[in-house]
């Protein structure tokens, strides 16, 4: 049977059944097709990928805010295994067509550079392997997810643990450490047998796809028109040249603020990007519940912008946001989108600490992304390269920082937000070094595929990059946890190569901050209009629109380093 009309709702259909998509899929591939019908048949594809990437995120979004929840991880896995696989080939063969065909439409041509990409990496037996890699991926979130220690015979979760990790008392601090790291170790083992049976899959997806190996496909499937492994590597070497030793000035300087003659791995925690407070005060503690914390935010918003803080007041309206951390709760953050109705979810695991207010600003500059974009007319145009939607969300933290003191509508009084804003700073210098761990790590692996299926050679291997890019902490005693950190690290297991974006974003937002201190009506404005491109830039000119230059060479990021120490130098000033 044809069907008559597509579906505007995902309500009422169920999501998990290949035959709720299947027909209208059918249809599409057996329409006639011309250059004059094209553009119709384009928009009922679009309005099909919506229906379908929407229950899709629904279904995903259910299963990590509950992953103790088997009907809703059933549903999860019910789709990865028969539902995304036969949507992958349905959606080759339409790509086929389309390709075959001569578009005109300027507005079309990198979302069709884009899909020959895509088009051209496509194996069919590639479909039950990242179907594999999907199912080895859920797996490590349940294991992370479900890990919990005792903490004065109350069971925490890692996330409940955070704040414990930035107390002033370092014995607490300490305490919490070793109570988060000995709930790794003790699944290292398993963690290691995941990692291995990831790397296998990956490694013959590369072999299937005829790339030289999964480095390259990564590279290709990730869409990296603008930038190559060999640019990585240069960043890297840049980050070690200019931002080490700045990291490691800033260490120094906190060690003597602290009085302490060396420091330990619970005095800073790169991968959680936790560094010891040592100011004369208590942790920061800007709210106690959710509603606190997205009234707040609603304020700083409309100081920063009206229509970004209509957009946020939407999201809290129809109830797309879910920001407190509870039992079994997926780790991290995220914003998802919902593409059918044209809205993000912000996911995240707050506990009432600083860090909740970052990863809601950060969350937010991609819902404000998903919003910018709305006006789009194909659901490809609205999926910018991922380095892009970083700098949305990277930027945002840096925009909203003016309007954290409590005169200006936000969270702290004015010592306070001056603490916030610097410790923000701090943990900008201190992310690229470990960014580069993460980075430099996976380009080892994957260029190295028999050596990384041994779990030794890989802690190993990202021990030798932490001495390179992290070094002014004693870890005596605690290798073991040194060694393992790439466990900790979700992108390694479940978004392999999707780590680089952070660092390259990074550069962009800090030049869109330095925009902002000299006009920032003009940097919100210019930000805005960029996000509003989605993909109907390249990268280099997404990043010129926002006012900033796509570029990750030494002598930018001493630039932008000296603009953060001088920046944090001003702000310790107020602290006095």
């Amino acid at each position: 049977m044809i069907p008559t009309a597509l579906p505007t709702s995902v309500e009422g259909l169920d999501v998990t059944k290949w035959e709720t998509f299947g027909p209208y899929f059918e249809e599409l591939q057996n329409r006639p097709l011309s250059p004059e019908t094209t553009r119709k048949w384009l928009e009922d594809w679009s309005q099909l990928s919506r229906v379908l990437w929407e229950g899709a995120s629904l279904i995903y979004i259910a299963k990590s805010l509950d992953t103790t929840d088997k009907e809703k991880e059933a549903a999860f896995l019910t789709l990865i295994q028969n539902v995304i696989p036969k949507a992958e080939v349905a959606q080759q063969a339409l790509k086929e067509r389309l390709l075959a065909l001569d578009v005109p439409d300027e507005d079309m041509q990198l979302v069709l550079r884009s899909m020959r990409n895509e088009a051209d990496l496509f194996r069919d037996e590639n479909v039950p392997l990242l179907t594999k890699l999907e199912e080895l991926s859920n797996e490590y979130d349940k294991l992370t997810g479900g890990m919990k220690v005792d903490w004065d015979g109350e069971e925490k979760n890692l996330n409940q643990l955070r704040p414990f990790l930035q107390s002033p008392d370092r014995a607490v601090r300490e305490r919490a450490w070793k109570a988060n790291m000995g709930a790794w170790l003790a699944e290292r083992g398993r963690l290691n047998e995941i990692y291995a049976d990831m790397l296998a899959l990956r490694r013959q997806v590369a072999e299937n796809a005829g790339m030289s190996d999964f480095r390259a496909y990564a590279f290709r499937s990730h869409g990296r028109f603008d930038y190559t492994p060999e640019d990585c590597l240069i960043f890297h070497d840049a980050i070690a040249e200019v931002v080490v030793p700045a990291a490691q000035r800033l260490l120094a300087r906190k060690r003597r603020q602290a009085g302490y003659d060396r420091l330990l791995p619970w005095d800073n925690v790169p991968e959680q990007g936790i560094i010891m407070d040592t100011a004369d005060a208590p942790p920061l503690h800007p709210y106690e519940t959710q509603e606190e914390l997205v009234e707040t935010a609603m304020t700083i918003f409309g100081q920063l912008d009206p229509a970004l803080n209509l957009y946020f007041m939407t999201m809290a309206d129809e109830e797309l946001l879910d920001l407190q951390t509870r039992a079994g709760k997926a780790l991290g953050g995220y914003c998802s989108s919902l593409p059918l109705r044209r809205r993000p979810f912000i996911f995240m695991n707050g506990v009432g600490m600083h860090d909740d207010v970052q990863t809601l600003l950060h969350e937010a500059g991609h819902a404000f992304h998903v919003f910018e974009t709305a006006d789009l007319p194909l659901v490809w145009q609205e999926n910018p390269p991922m380095e892009f939607c970083e700098v949305a969300s990277m930027s945002m933290e840096l925009l909203a920082a003016p309007y954290l003191a409590e005169e200006k509508g936000g969270f702290y009084s004015a010592t306070e937000a001056a603490r916030a804003r610097i410790e923000h700073l701090e943990k900008l210098l201190l992310f690229w070094p470990y960014m580069a761990v993460v980075d430099a790590f996976q380009h080892w692996v994957y260029t190295h595929a028999d050596e990384a299926m041994d779990a030794g050679n890989c802690d190993r291997k990202w021990g030798e990059l932490w001495d390179r890019f992290l070094p002014g902490v004693d870890w005596t005693g605690y290798e073991d946890v040194r060694v393992t950190g790439w466990h900790r690290k979700l992108h390694i297991f479940g978004i392999p190569f999707y780590y680089i974006e952070y660092g390259l974003a990074q550069v962009g937002a800090l030049q869109v901050w330095r925009n902002s201190l000299t006009d920032p009506y003009e940097a919100i404005a210019a930000y805005r209009h960029a996000l509003a491109l989605g993909d109907t830039k390249t990268l280099p000119e997404l990043f010129a629109a926002a006012g900033a230059e796509f570029r990750f060479d030494a002598a930018m990021l001493g630039d932008l380093v000296d603009l953060i120490e001088t920046t944090i130098a001003s702000l310790e000033t107020e602290l006095a």
